[in-house]
């Protein structure tokens, strides 16, 4: 489960409100970035309720935090169990913070992270 943060569910909801009606709000953990693994946020399509027993959905997981719906597909889920998201603006602008307890080490720009080996994918 991740938690957000009021004022990152705000930032959510006002970039969800540029998009097309019914949108979800994405998140997922890809390889890459200076530590491993990256964040990606993206909106999609809504998935109606019976679309999740489709074979192609059975692996993502759907979250409602602060109003807002989230879809997390399974192989992130295991990154970001009890990430909180947060989002603040400064002087060089907003942007979204991410406070993961799975991260063991992050970069300087805070959105690429490495995590223990038992996390990463087997090799083959």
């Amino acid at each position: 489960m991740i938690q957000l943060s009021k004022s990152a569910a705000n930032e959510i909801r006002r970039l969800k409100s540029k998009q097309q009606q019914n949108v979800l709000f994405r998140l997922a953990v890809k390889p890459g970035g200076c530590s491993g693994w990256y964040y990606d946020m993206s909106f999609d399509e809504a998935v109606r309720v019976d679309d999740a027993e489709r074979p192609s959905q059975r692996d993502e997981r759907f979250f409602e935090c602060s109003g807002i719906q989230i879809v997390i597909d399974a192989e992130s889920l295991k990154y970001v169990n009890d990430l909180t998201l947060d989002y603040s603006e400064d002087l060089m602008g907003g942007g979204f913070r991410f406070y993961n307890p799975q991260a063991n080490a992050t970069c300087g720009c805070g959105n690429s992270f490495s995590t223990t080996s038992e996390l990463m994918p087997k090799q083959v």
